[in-house]
């Protein structure tokens, strides 16, 4: 090899090892399995990396007000993020809905009922996992359901609430609860293949828009505004569609 060629392949490869950016993202539990695999996608397209913290819409969003590193925010709702504009945490104008969350009610156990509706009526159950309407909008639409179905009070004993819809998740998962409203994409991407489920009417509770949105931490961060890009793109339009979400 000629050393020109060496000297501009070795100012060349200096040039990409100094673009390439690590980008800290704070994304909803919901989000976990998507999540990884975009980030993979994208950290191969682009050479930046990732930086992952998973958790409920309103932890993640108490971090971010707390001054916590995030450049990204992923939230299970459009309500935080354009509070975060509106606060001054976001760059005005950068958020946009990603997904469309869709709720469901599961069981591990097989053909434990026909009917969802007739099966939280009925309230055979010893625990129904949720969780925190407070913190996790999936949280707050199990609630509307209830509500909506005129069963929340009959129904509350029984409630065990998850920290987010991951832990709600996992407590339907090990058998800990008998049933649980869960999120449509967790049960597309869960290896047990096996259960009952109900997709619930979406007439039954406010739309779950998942909202992104770039924060003042991440302004001059490339790797930040060219994740925020690569989540618009059709490719991962048709990925976010095939772990069970609406999109746009």
């Amino acid at each position: 090899m000629k050393p020109l060629t060496i000297i501009l392949l070795s100012t060349l490869l200096s040039v990409t090892s100094v673009e390439a950016e690590e980008v800290k993202l704070a994304i909803a539990a919901n989000f976990t399995d998507v999540a990884s695999v975009l980030a993979e996608r994208f950290e191969q397209q682009t050479g930046h990396t990732t930086k992952i913290s998973y958790g409920s819409t309103g932890k993640l969003y108490s971090q971010i007000e707390h001054g916590a590193p995030f450049e990204v925010f992923l939230a299970a709702d459009r309500e935080r993020p354009e509070k975060a504009e509106n606060e001054g945490l976001a760059i005005a104008g950068s958020g946009f809905v990603y997904a469309q969350g869709k709720l469901v009610l599961w069981s591990l156990k097989s053909a434990l009922f026909e009917q969802g509706e007739r099966y939280l009526n009925r309230g055979d159950f010893r625990h129904l996992a949720i969780a925190n309407p407070k913190t996790a909008p999936y949280g707050m639409a199990a609630q509307q359901v209830m509500q909506h179905l005129g069963l929340l009070e009959q129904i509350r004993p029984k409630l065990v609430q998850g920290d987010s819809i991951a832990q709600t998740f996992q407590f339907v998962a090990t058998g800990n609860a008998d049933a649980g409203f869960v999120a449509l994409t967790q049960i597309k991407a869960w290896q047990g293949k096996s259960g009952t489920l109900w997709e619930i009417p979406s007439g039954y509770y406010a739309p779950i828009d998942q909202a992104a949105v770039l924060l003042k931490k991440g302004r001059h961060n490339p790797a930040a505004h060219a994740f925020l890009d690569f989540l618009k793109s059709g490719e991962a339009k048709q990925l976010i569609q095939a772990y069970g979400y609406g999109v746009e």
